[in-house]
C-alpha cells in the first residue's frame, strides 16, 4: 500500500520503519530538516517532504492523491485533526487514522468516523488492568469499536470435535486455545479440540 505519514517525532519514525520493512511504499511529512536529521535514520527508503503538513500543496507533493492510507501522528491534536478531515473530505482517503492525546476530544472524532488512536487511554488502561486481577472477559476497543475476548474451559460436548463444528453465535469465532500444558495457539483454520483444553473465542460488540 501506499501509506503516508504526518509527523517525523518517534512514533512517526518508528511506524514509517515498520511500514517499509512490511513492504509499503511510504512519504513522510515533517515540520523541518532539522526534525528529519534528529529523528530519522539516513537509510530510510521512503519519500520525506518538510513544510507544513496542513498546507494543501504539501500534502499534494507528498503524494496524498494517490495514497491508500494516512496516519497523522504529529504531537499536536490540533494539526493531526486538521491532516484527518483534509485527507478524508478533500481527497477522499477512506483509511485515516489519528493520534489524538486528548480522550475526550478522541471519542467526539471517532462518533464522526474519524478514526483514532489515544496513547493517553492506552496508557491509563494498561496500568489500571495491571493493577486488577486477570478477569476471564476483556476488551478492546478499535474507534468507535471493540471486541469482547472471553475464555472457558472446554464443555464434555466440544472434546474431540473440530472449531468449525462449534455453533458460535453471531461476530464470535474461536480465537485461541490453551492446552494442558499452558501453551497458547491461535486459531488458523480448522483445529480439533482436546481434553484440558481452555478455549479463547472473540466477539465484535
Amino acid at each position: 500500500m501506499n501509506i503516508m505519514i504526518v509527523g517525523c517525532g518517534k512514533v512517526g519514525v518508528r511506524l514509517a520503519r515498520i511500514l517499509t520493512e512490511d513492504g509499503h511504499d511510504v512519504s513522510i511529512i515533517a515540520r523541518s530538516a532539522a526534525e528529519v536529521e534528529k529523528n530519522l535514520e539516513n537509510d530510510f527508503s521512503g519519500s520525506i517532504l518538510c513544510g507544513v503538513p496542513i498546507d494543501q500543496d504539501n500534502l499534494k507533493k507528498a503524494g496524498i492523491e494517490t495514497c491508500d492510507v494516512v496516519c497523522a501522528v504529529t504531537d499536536d491534536d490540533n494539526t493531526n485533526i486538521m491532516v484527518a478531515q483534509l485527507a478524508k473530505e478533500l481527497y477522499g482517503i477512506e483509511k485515516v487514522i489519528s493520534r489524538i492525546l486528548d480522550p475526550e476530544r478522541g471519542d467526539i472524532f471517532a462518533h464522526f468516523g474519524l478514526e483514532t488512536v489515544c496513547p493517553t487511554r492506552l496508557t491509563v488502561e494498561a496500568i489500571t488492568s495491571a493493577l486488577k486481577p486477570v478477569p476471564d472477559d476483556r476488551y478492546l476497543s478499535f474507534g468507535s469499536h471493540a471486541v469482547k475476548f472471553f475464555t472457558m474451559d472446554i464443555p464434555k460436548e466440544f472434546i474431540g470435535i473440530t472449531s468449525d463444528e462449534i455453533e458460535y453465535e453471531d461476530n464470535e469465532t474461536l480465537f485461541a486455545i490453551i492446552n494442558h500444558e499452558g501453551t497458547m495457539t491461535v486459531v488458523n483454520g480448522i483445529v480439533t479440540l482436546h481434553e484440558g483444553d481452555k478455549l479463547i473465542f472473540a466477539k465484535s460488540i
